[in-house]
């Protein structure tokens, strides 16, 4: 169970006691203040009876007990602890017999001071020695030093145990508590970016007739305001983290990707996270400049690693654009423009005299999905450049069209039921066929004016062929898309992209085949993510199992996953305002709706959403009908 507000982060396990095992303990900016926190009350540890998460930052763990003075099976105190990301642990103590008890309470703490990475590893070391600091305990070490503080202060605090005790006097039917405080030394309480004033997410909310929607984009919201970072050197700038526990820093490009399926939330998140970026794009001459870094990460069983930079580097110019048309101010805009054509400049320049962006360039092979990102980037980049008075977008297009014209030739391999596109084309020029999520990227072709999009790599036959091929039983796996077809070789329902369903793809996919009318495939994929979704208690992992949906079946979890994680949150996000299609246009003051007529999900309204700097709210009927509830002044509804 983790509770998270960066920098703040707490695991749990079901059973409320924190052990020391595994990964359990209170963190913060990834170091372990505290491992070990075990309660007893009147000599016994409580019986877990219930565990769960209250909010993104919080959980709440309920035990009962029996005291010796207990006449027959029937528990006579309830011990309540709320824990929070922050650090703070409340526990409650209820008397529910008909006497007075008298009820000692010893909590045990230790910790080794570890860095999440180190602890991963199975290589930290034995908990520290304590020392008796002001009303409870402190450790340290070389790399740092932590504090908890009890109110009210402990009748005895024994340094050598790790011990904090109290007794309290408790009348029938009366309750009690005390709270512990951990903090780093010299450090307040974790100030949580999500719950101040420079949170940039919007309070949406979904109501209807499905409560898994409305439960979904609360938790979503929730845990995406958990994963919020600022920029330690421009504080107003914030931007997501990868997820939780693993991942609590910045990734180029699941930051960029996140920040782009929550622009129904408003544009202030993608502004911090596109200001945040272009701080780190690299400047100078030579083959990377106009890039934004990013690690290398893995393809699957098929591809070598990819680089998340050049994902990165095409998302940028793509976010702008589409920040833009969501309500992104013109001088903000300005401001990120030369970052941008950085960006469209790096672009030209891999692809050099040839057709192709190679990844890892320049030797490694043509991705279908890196060709599918820089397609989108030069025409909205395109597009940008032209809104902006600026040079260079006819060049983008000239290229685009011949990149659609090649890829339709040399990436489709004919067969079977119409054939396929291919994963990529290895450096030699040989197809490699197996049919993967990643091609869902050919239907995210992004967002122009006037509520259309772009053209997309493939022709309509082509697109109708995908469509099929990944609403198909080998690809829909009954709880979202699978990363590689059941029947590919190197298939592994749990490879994290060899087989296992990603959240973030999914989404992808179902706005994508909805945006090219293919409603029935959406909607099995949106419908089995929702399931899922219910399963996981609304916290979407970014990835789970990809076996089969079965009667009865419940899908299984990723030992690896991140949960929470920016992609899944956002994703769901972008699941729930794919059923009402919204596409804005606020430069020219149009708002179109494109709802899938189908309404899978039946009735829903989304309330909340920001458009062209306003709220927006939009209802979806049984029907499949749109029809817009609340917008800015002026927005008027496009056809």
């Amino acid at each position: 169970m983790i509770c998270v507000a960066l920098p703040g982060l707490v695991i749990s396990s079901e059973q409320g006691q924190l052990t020391g095992q595994g990964l359990e303990g209170v963190y913060r900016a990834g170091r372990r203040l505290l491992s070990r926190c075990r309660l007893r009350v009147a000599g016994r540890e409580p019986l877990p009876s219930q565990a769960r998460t209250t909010g993104a930052d919080q959980a709440r763990f309920v035990g009962t007990l029996r005291t010796p003075s207990a006449s027959g099976p029937d528990p006579d105190v309830m011990v309540e602890r709320s824990r929070h990301a922050d650090g703070t642990e409340r526990i409650t103590l209820h008397n529910w017999s008909p006497r007075p008890l008298r009820l000692p309470v010893e909590v045990a703490l230790g910790t080794d001071l570890a860095d999440l990475g180190t602890i991963a590893s199975g290589n930290a070391g034995p908990d520290l020695p304590a020392s008796v600091h002001d009303s409870g305990l402190r450790w340290s070490c070389a790399d740092g030093s932590a504090t908890v503080t009890a109110v009210p202060p402990p009748t005895d605090a024994l340094a050598s145990a790790g011990l904090l005790r109290w007794v309290f006097q408790l009348p029938p039917g009366a309750s009690t508590g005390l709270e512990l405080r951990v903090r780093s030394d010299g450090a307040g309480p974790v100030r949580a970016v999500g719950r101040g004033a420079t949170n940039p997410l919007a309070s949406a909310q979904a109501a209807g007739d499905s409560p898994g929607a409305t439960a979904l984009l609360r938790t979503s919201i929730e845990d995406l305001r958990a994963l919020l970072l600022r920029d330690p050197a421009h504080p107003t700038d914030t931007h997501l983290a990868a997820g939780a526990p693993w991942r609590c820093g910045l990734a180029p490009a699941e930051a960029l990707a996140a920040a782009r399926m929550a622009l129904p939330l408003g544009t202030r998140l993608a502004a911090g996270t596109l200001r945040t970026l272009a701080r780190t794009q690299l400047l100078g001459a030579g083959p990377r400049s106009g890039m934004i870094p990013g690690p290398r990460r893995d393809a699957g069983p098929h591809l070598p690693p990819g680089c998340t930079g050049t994902e990165a580097t095409l998302l940028f110019p793509v976010l702008l654009a589409e920040a833009r048309r969501w309500g992104l101010g013109d001088q903000e805009t300005e401001e990120l423009l030369p970052a941008a054509e950085r960006c469209l400049t790096w672009l030209r320049t891999a692809v050099g005299d040839g057709t192709y962006v190679h990844e890892p360039h320049p030797a490694g092979p043509v991705r279908c999905e890196t060709q599918a990102h820089a397609h989108r980037a030069a025409l909205l980049g395109a597009d940008l450049l032209d809104a902006c008075g600026r040079p260079g977008g006819d060049g983008l297009r000239q290229w685009a069209r011949h990149l659609r014209a090649q890829f339709r030739q040399d990436f489709w391999i004919d067969g079977p039921g119409g054939g396929r596109p291919a994963a990529a084309r290895t450096p030699d020029g040989r197809p490699a066929p197996h049919l993967g999520a990643a091609a869902a990227h050919l239907l995210d072709t992004g967002l122009l004016g006037g509520g259309a999009h772009a053209p997309g790599l493939l022709d309509a036959a082509q697109t109708g062929h995908l469509a099929r091929l990944l609403g198909s039983p080998a690809m829909d796996s009954g709880w979202g898309l699978r990363g590689l077809a059941a029947k590919e070789a190197g298939h592994n329902p749990f490879g994290h992209r060899a087989g296992a369903v990603r959240v973030q793809e999914t989404a992808v996919a179902v706005a994508g085949l909805a945006a090219a009318g293919y409603e029935k495939e959406a909607c099995s994929l949106l419908r089995g993510v929702l399931a899922a979704a219910d399963a996981f208690g609304h916290r979407l992992p970014e990835m789970y199992a990809g076996v089969q949906r079965t009667a009865g079946s419940a899908p299984l979890p990723h030992p690896a996953a991140c949960r929470p994680a920016a992609t899944a949150a956002a994703a769901g996000v972008l699941l729930l305002t794919t059923l009402a299609g919204i596409r804005p246009d606020a430069p020219a003051g149009t708002v179109t709706l494109h709802p899938l007529r189908s309404a899978p999900l039946g009735e829903i309204g989304l309330t909340g959403l920001r458009v062209a700097g306003a709220p927006f709210s939009v209802r979806v009927s049984r029907l499949g009908l749109a029809m817009v509830e609340e917008a800015a002044d002026g927005l008027q509804l496009g056809v």
